[in-house]
């Protein structure tokens, strides 16, 4: 049951309304058949409809700001713009509380709309007899605003996939990096950052969390190896420069960092394998009913969850599987992107770069990942504070770069330096050769040649 009119649910659901039409292109398919401004009073409500479904029905996905800054210059009524341009702010900036219950109220009065108007009209059909007219129109109102999201339209929805949000991205806090992976982290990725044992994959992490709420995302920590507190103040390690045995001396300056930051950070502790992702799931719930939906989440490490069906597995590596798939279902389900850090077996551990045979546990966490990255620090690097990370997977560029990095694992401050020379490393090639013996055999061959004249 709804209401008569769309005047008796009051301005803010309406506002509310027009929000989820200029930005929500999944709702705005669904009601587009039954959509109309004849549903609204306001003329400029009238005119923001008429404008979102001309431009829907060109091309089929929900229309831009630039282009209603354009139609609005074009408003001849001075009044009429300036009312305008006060609706427009505030449907862009209207509430999303309660915006679940808005969308299906509104469907629903669309839908009962459409049906009392099918009943009008076939009061003429009956008199003519014509059942079939009639039929036809029921039928029609019945099937108004379903849901009609059957996928990425390839055909029509050219606009929407050559937009700039089209994967709106989290940065990371390296911009080589970024570049290479179209912006940064995007919704629904599974991005793992690989290394050694204390090689500093905790502390990446602490160092792309503390880059996003710097640029003022949520996000949601979730360690399952160190303590709230201890990871609570790794984050004020990075934000202040401090290391972990200064921090303890300048709290007043943690207060007055910690009070300027645009976004909001949360750290859960989890102990090992007492948590499954649906914990995560229900965790991340809770956040959002709490009014902190996150930007980004990070899972330290996705390899001490829980499997979900405890038991059911033979073997650890096929309970990693299920844990590291699941996670990736997450991550999709709720659209936004999730980071862990996984260990390398030994024989990773020695390399100078770090490549995808080497992954701990199960190789095929890399086959269900978007992103992979490896972090090598070898014992030069931990002295020296130099590392190497190197794309070993990447859907959405070019992988098997490597750069060099330096890394001070008091503070988490990571800095790229640019790609690094392969030539200069001892890396093993596909036949088990590594540089320096390739360089041995250059200067072998060289010499045999000119002993032969």
């Amino acid at each position: 049951m709804t209401l008569k009119s769309l005047q008796q649910y009051g301005k803010g659901f309406q506002l509310k309304v027009l929000g989820s039409l200029l930005t929500d292109k999944k709702f705005l398919l669904n009601v587009r058949d039954v959509l109309t401004d004849g549903y609204f009073d306001a003329d400029s409500h009238k005119w923001i409809i008429n404008q979102i479904t001309s431009y829907f029905d060109k091309y089929h996905t929900t229309i831009t700001m630039d282009v209603l800054k354009v139609e609005l210059q074009k408003v001849e009524n001075e009044v009429l713009q300036v009312a305008l341009k006060e609706e427009l702010r505030n449907s862009y900036q209207a509430s999303q509380d309660d915006l679940d219950y808005v969308q299906e109220e509104f469907t629903n009065f669309c839908k009962n709309q459409e049906m009392k108007s099918a009943i009008l009209d076939s009061a003429d059909l009956l008199k003519q007899g014509d059942f079939d007219g009639i039929r036809n129109l029921v039928e029609r109102a019945m099937k108004a605003g379903m849901d009609k999201n059957i996928g990425h339209e390839y055909n029509k929805d050219v606009e929407t996939r050559y937009r700039t949000d089209y994967r709106p991205t989290i940065p990371s806090p390296w911009p080589i990096l970024n570049d290479g992976i179209q912006g940064g982290f995007g919704p629904g990725d599974l991005a793992i950052v690989f290394g050694n044992p204390g090689g500093g994959k905790s502390w990446t992490m602490v160092a792309i969390a503390a880059h996003a709420v710097k640029l003022g995302y949520k996000v949601n920590y979730y360690t399952l190896e160190l303590g709230e507190d201890y990871v609570g103040k790794r984050f004020d390690c990075y934000f202040t420069g401090y290391s972990i045995d200064e921090v303890n001396k300048h709290r007043k300056e943690v207060q007055k960092y910690v009070d300027n930051l645009k976004g909001k950070l949360i750290v859960k502790e989890y102990a090992p394998k007492s948590a499954t992702v649906n914990t995560v799931k229900s965790h991340i719930q809770k956040c959002i009913d709490m009014e902190h939906k996150p930007d980004l989440v990070i899972v330290d490490y996705v390899d001490y969850l829980r499997a979900p069906s405890k038991g059911k597995f033979s073997e650890r590596k096929d309970e990693i599987d299920d844990v590291f798939i699941a996670t990736k279902g997450l991550a999709k389900e709720l659209k936004i992107p999730i980071l862990t850090p996984s260990q390398v077996n030994r024989m990773g551990a020695k390399d100078s770069v770090i490549e995808g045979d080497k992954a701990a546990g199960s190789y095929d966490k890399m086959m269900v990942a978007d992103i992979c990255l490896s972090l090598s620090r070898q014992k030069e690097d931990k002295v020296l504070g130099t590392g190497r990370v190197h794309v070993m997977k990447n859907r959405y560029g070019q992988d098997g770069m490597t750069y060099n990095v330096k890394m001070d694992t008091n503070n988490g401050h990571i800095e790229f330096e640019g790609k690094a020379d392969l030539d200069s490393l001892d890396i093993p090639n596909e036949n088990g050769v590594n540089s320096t013996h390739k360089e041995l055999a250059k200067k072998f061959f060289s010499v045999e040649r000119l002993d032969n004249g």
